[in-house]
């Protein structure tokens, strides 16, 4: 390489570590704020339960946030990859307070959601705000929209590689843009670091001991991983089909309104809180012994329910509940460890939802350590592929078919299939 090529690499260098380390402290304080406040409302409800009560209400509040306040920051995670797809109007800072209260809201009240949406956006519209200040062209602003989603992502989960391969994978299916290469991994790796060093920790999850692919795990492997697919597209499909029903209020601040209704009636009927907010402890106690066949078919519901009619919060840890609790009861069937399935079934179900196989497999990797890297690489894969062109973002474009037989839908929004 020539002095000059150096020196304007070494410049390139220079700049995205600084713009990455801004969007790092932006990203990783509001996800470390997020966190601590996620704690505390999942702690209230869970010491008064009687809040649940009020989930009509809640949803009342959130309706009418965004209906008159939240203009396109209704959109949420769409709204950032349409903007990476085709860039106009930079993210309205609204974006990350409406986000941000609906959700903690939602919790508080026993909604069944996650928080990687709410971290994505708040990570996207922050960082979106350096645009003007720094007069980025259309290509850079794209680069730095990838940057504050890799970065909202790692940072909410303690996962920088992963964070950094989902904001190249997830807007374009299929494809990756490797000009973001650098943006993304230098703003997830400091977000993480900031989110951090705010002393915010993050769920430990069980380490996987060495476990060697041998032939009769790499056929259930593929076994699973196909029910892990179809029951990723099964969420999606049943998601959007929610949506589409609620759609029909005209008003749309009664949909949360009546959501919020018939949550509540499903919660009271069950008898049980295992299905509110994150599910975290379910999740982890699924290592340990077989799930109950149904956990995984509840949290699908009452999840699909929640945020088809206007709740906020994320589609992700839902999803990891949704696969933990579907791979460890497949345990009393399969001749592989609970452990293994269940963290097979966390990152396989994702994978297929987002239509993100490598960051899913990466966050297996750092979650779950690289004694089995071939079970949740291989179970990530088949997944994706058995999903089909569905997925939990209606703004994703196919950039190259899964297959062959489904080429002609290359290049089309993903809502269009």
């Amino acid at each position: 390489m020539r002095l000059a090529g150096a020196s304007a690499v070494a410049i390139l260098l220079l700049r995205w570590v600084l713009i990455g380390g801004v969007v790092g402290v932006l990203a990783g304080s509001a996800s470390a704020f997020f966190l601590v406040s996620l704690d505390w409302v999942t702690y209230w409800r869970e010491t008064h339960p009687w809040v649940i009560g009020l989930l009509p209400v809640a949803g009342l509040v959130i309706g009418l946030a965004y209906h008159y306040w939240g203009e396109r920051a209704g959109r949420g995670n769409n709204l950032i990859l349409e903007e990476i797809h085709s860039p106009r109007t930079v993210l309205p800072l609204r974006m990350v307070p409406l986000v941000l209260g609906s959700t903690l809201l939602t919790h508080l009240v026993g909604g069944s959601a996650g928080r990687e949406g709410t971290a994505v956006q708040m990570g996207g519209a922050l960082a979106d705000q350096l645009t003007n200040l720094l007069r980025l062209p259309p290509p850079e602003r794209r680069l730095l929209l990838i940057a504050g989603m890799s970065a909202g992502f790692a940072s909410v989960f303690g996962t920088p590689l992963a964070g950094a391969v989902f904001g190249l994978e997830v807007f374009l299916l299929g494809s990756m843009r490797y000009d973001a290469v650098l943006p993304a991994f230098l703003a997830a790796v400091s977000a993480d670091l900031v989110t951090r060093g705010w002393g915010v920790g993050h769920t430990a999850y069980p380490q996987l001991a060495n476990l060697p692919l041998t032939p009769l795990g790499f056929g259930c492997t593929l076994l699973v991983g196909a029910l892990f697919g179809l029951t990723a597209r099964s969420f999606a499909t049943f998601t959007h089909w929610i949506s589409q029903q609620f759609a029909r209020l005209q008003y749309a601040p009664l949909r949360p309104v009546v959501g919020g209704g018939l949550l509540l009636l499903i919660l009271w009927a069950s008898g049980t809180t295992r299905y509110q907010g994150l599910g975290i402890p379910v999740i982890v106690e699924a290592f340990r012994a077989p799930a109950a066949p149904t956990d995984f078919a509840w949290k699908l519901a009452l999840t699909a329910l929640t945020l088809g009619s206007g709740f906020k919060g994320g589609e992700v840890t839902p999803l990891f509940f949704i696969g933990a609790t579907l791979g460890s009861a497949l345990a009393l069937v399969l001749p592989l460890p609970v452990a293994l399935l269940t963290a097979m079934g966390f990152v396989a179900v994702f994978a297929g939802a987002a239509n993100t196989p490598l960051a899913c497999t990466l966050m297996g990797l750092e979650l779950f350590g690289a004694g089995a890297a071939a079970y949740l690489g291989l179970a990530c894969v088949v997944a994706y592929l058995f999903s089909g062109h569905r997925g939990i973002y209606s703004a994703q474009i196919i950039g190259v078919g899964k297959h062959r037989r489904m080429a002609r839908e290359q290049d089309n929004p993903r809502t269009d299939v």
